[in-house]
């Protein structure tokens, strides 16, 4: 569907307007529709984000301070997050022994196992709601990467 029939707008002041409003309204379209996996599984895109984290480099236990440099939302609160994820077991946070004022976490059996099922299901739907080839896939890539550079 064309943004301006999405948002109900006739024009935009220039293509750079109308590309900015459809980025911010695909990226809602999309938290949207994953939103519905997380609340399945009853953790926040945040919380999927640290343990994808995690699991990038499981087994090794990975510092608040690298987790908070590698989340999507930089705004987080990494560390509210961990403590919600340790509550839930998913997560065992320890003094990292060679800097006392670092914790490092690492991922449980439960956080492993609760990520590659949410994991599966986000895939099921993102594969559902994609309509770009390969091809499309990576010009959109290149093109995303370089609005951000």
């Amino acid at each position: 569907m064309e943004i301006e029939k999405a948002i109900h707008q006739k024009q935009f002041a220039n293509e750079r307007e109308r590309v900015i409003v459809n980025i911010l309204y695909t990226s809602s379209w999309l938290t949207y529709i994953q939103m519905g996996v997380f609340k399945k599984f009853d953790i926040s895109m945040q919380q999927y984000n640290v343990l994808r984290i995690l699991k990038g480099k499981y087994p090794k236990p990975v510092s608040v301070n690298m987790i908070i440099e590698r989340m999507i939302d930089k705004s987080s609160n990494v560390s509210r997050i961990v403590e919600k994820l340790r509550a839930k077991s998913m997560v065992m946070r320890s003094e990292c022994p060679k800097d006392r004022r670092q914790v490092d976490v690492v991922l449980t059996p439960t956080g492993i196992d609760l990520l590659t099922e949410c994991t599966k299901e986000l895939y099921i739907v993102q594969t559902n709601t994609d309509k770009l080839n390969d091809t499309e896939n990576k010009e959109l890539n290149r093109l995303l990467n370089k609005l951000r550079s």
